[in-house]
């Protein structure tokens, strides 16, 4: 790394001061630039090896920085480095031609790897288009783990080569595809998707491949399949792990050599597209059961993007139930209680994102208020061990009344504290409406509101 000069643009001293050291500690001398005017001025007039940009700068933003770096074919390689880990910044970095992308705060090991590897070979500039942004909210991005996502979308964003997208399912694997899709070279074509694991084997080979006529029974016109269909796009093969050895070879064969045969067909037709995997399953797994080819695995898993399971990733489970919230309230002005942002949070969540909007669509239809208490989720997540059992109920008050009897408490005011539990708890079930309480229970209102008097509940 002798005689590389590295222009670090940072506004935070004591950060440029020790990437500074970083850059010296490998050999290369470090120049700082604390706003992005001054690293502009510095970079015109220095033969610099690489930029290390922060976007938060105090006069311009690393944006308009790393495009003027950029304008000239011959401007060294940029390092983005950020506090907003958003995949937005991850994709539009990549796009506006940034070599790498990492957020703070900043992994010593991982910042010296990412300079060295830059230093020796730059990574081509892409074109810029706006990101997804609707599709990023949806994927959330708080937790470390989905920041090392955004960073992987990014990166298939600016290629053609096969991407393949790993995780459990419900994480957002055709989400990520799809904002793979939008913002590569191909986003002006076709986003065509086969669910591979729903369809029985023919059925499958000839949605993929396509037919000719009388190929089969029923065939009585020529049918194309879904390769032809996303010419000029981006085929996405969901649950690919799930296709049978004998289209797998099909498959193999067009991803080598861009060519295949419609169903009863003769003739080689070739497509240009872009492919696209998911998989739920682990691929080696398969590999070495011997249910998923080897060769075809290497050719598909080019790159990975593997999503984590929401378990994984609490800290983004707030900003994810309010897009949801946002999206399914249809204009009302629906929040989450504490109680039940705190049941959020802590449940294990098995059929990740997915099963979180479809939990909050369930609430949004039931609750006729604006808060969403927790009876509004359904009961899965309430209770996910299941509802507390009648032994439990007895077992509870009997320890509650033993204590009372011992304190000396007469049976009215036994009764009483009963009443205005169950009343406090039966008003929160119904959202406050004393009204639709009593028509459901079958109680006289007019008993309703006096008991609750009584009780002092008129606020509960």
């Amino acid at each position: 790394m002798t005689n590389h000069k590295i222009l670090i643009i940072e506004d935070e001293a004591a950060l440029a001061k020790a990437l500074a050291t970083v850059c010296e500690r490998l050999g290369a001398e470090a120049t700082l630039c604390a706003s992005g005017q001054r690293g502009l001025q510095r970079l015109a007039k220095g033969d610099f090896s690489l930029v290390i940009l922060d976007l938060g700068l105090p006069d311009i933003t690393g944006w308009e920085v790393l495009e003027t770096v950029n304008q000239s074919m011959a401007g060294p390689p940029v390092l983005i480095i950020t506090a907003r880990g958003t995949l937005d910044n991850a994709v539009t970095a990549r796009q506006l031609g940034a070599a790498a992308y990492l957020v703070k705060p900043l992994d010593l090991r991982e910042l010296e790897r990412t300079i060295l590897d830059l230093l020796a070979e730059a990574a081509p500039a892409g074109s810029a288009t706006p990101p997804n942004t609707e599709v990023g909210a949806l994927l959330g991005g708080a937790s470390p783990e989905m920041q090392r996502v955004f960073v992987a979308i990014a990166r298939a964003a600016t290629t053609d080569a096969p991407a393949l997208l790993t995780g459990p399912t419900g994480t957002g694997k055709t989400l990520a595809a799809q904002v793979i899709h939008a913002n590569s070279r191909r986003r002006d074509g076709p986003f065509v998707t086969l669910l591979c694991g729903a369809l029985p084997e023919q059925l499958l080979e000839s949605e993929l491949f396509g037919h000719e006529k009388n190929a089969f029974t029923g065939a009585g016109a020529m049918r194309p399949g879904h390769l032809e269909r996303a010419v000029g796009g981006t085929l996405f093969l969901d649950e690919i792990g799930d296709i049978p050895q004998a289209i797998q070879a099909k498959l193999l064969r067009f991803v080598e050599e861009k060519t295949f045969n419609r169903v009863g067909g003769r003739e080689d037709l070739r497509v240009d597209l872009r492919l696209i995997t998911a998989t739920h399953r682990c691929l080696r797994d398969e590999v070495q059961a011997g249910r998923f080819r080897e060769d075809l695995y290497y050719r598909l898993h080019v790159l990975e993007v593997e999503l984590p399971p929401l378990a994984k990733r609490c800290e983004d489970i707030p900003a994810l139930s309010a897009f949801f919230l946002s999206r399914l309230s249809a204009g009302r002005e629906l929040a989450l209680g504490s109680d039940t942002s705190r049941l959020l949070v802590n449940y294990n969540w098995p059929g990740n994102v997915r099963e979180l909007r479809n939990a909050l669509e369930h609430a949004v239809a039931v609750c006729s208020g604006k808060i969403i208490q927790p009876h509004h989720l359904p009961r899965a997540v309430c209770f996910p061990s299941g509802p507390p059992a009648k032994a439990d109920l007895d077992g509870a008050l009997q320890r509650w009344v033993a204590a009372k009897v011992q304190s000396g408490a007469s049976y009215k005011q036994l009764y009483g504290e009963v009443e205005s539990i169950l009343l406090k708890h039966l008003m929160q079930h119904f959202d406050q409406k004393p009204t639709v309480l009593a028509r459901v229970l079958k109680m006289n209102r007019a008993t309703l509101l006096k008991r609750r008097r009584h009780l002092g509940l008129e606020q509960g």
